[in-house]
């Protein structure tokens, strides 16, 4: 594969994460965060300027900035994934998954769980907040 056409598959996929992360915000059952990350890892192979218009966004930009700088998930972002973490297993129970689905399901999202909420929440309140990209 030539280079541009390497850049292009990172672009269609930063496009395409960037729209699912959309969708997430629309619909509860669906991870915003995850598919932010995937897009902004996309962006930053391909195209600097959609990578910035990301980290500039006025929704998505400061969850990008807070995971780069301090490793860190709001406490908004952890109590939505963590109540998508319980309603996966459950829901697939009540629809009829079978048993071992819902066996495997659970310690992969508890793992998750935790991974989750021993990140920290962010920069302390007071702390200078980045204005822009690196």
């Amino acid at each position: 594969m030539t280079q541009g056409m390497v850049r292009i598959f990172w672009l269609l996929g930063g496009f395409l994460f960037t729209g699912l992360a959309f969708i997430g915000v629309a619909l509860p059952l669906v991870p915003t965060t995850p598919f932010l990350l995937l897009a902004a890892f996309c962006f930053s192979r391909s195209s600097k300027r959609f990578n910035d218009w990301l980290y500039n966004h006025r929704m998505f930009g400061p969850l990008l900035v807070n995971w780069n700088r301090y490793g860190a998930i709001g406490p908004r972002a952890k109590i939505s994934a963590i109540a998508c973490m319980i309603a996966t297993p459950v829901l697939s129970y009540f629809l009829g998954a079978k048993l071992w689905v819902v066996a495997c399901q659970i310690p992969v999202l508890l793992g998750s769980a935790i991974f989750i909420l021993t990140r920290p929440n962010g920069p302390l309140p007071g702390a200078e907040a980045p204005d822009e990209v690196d």
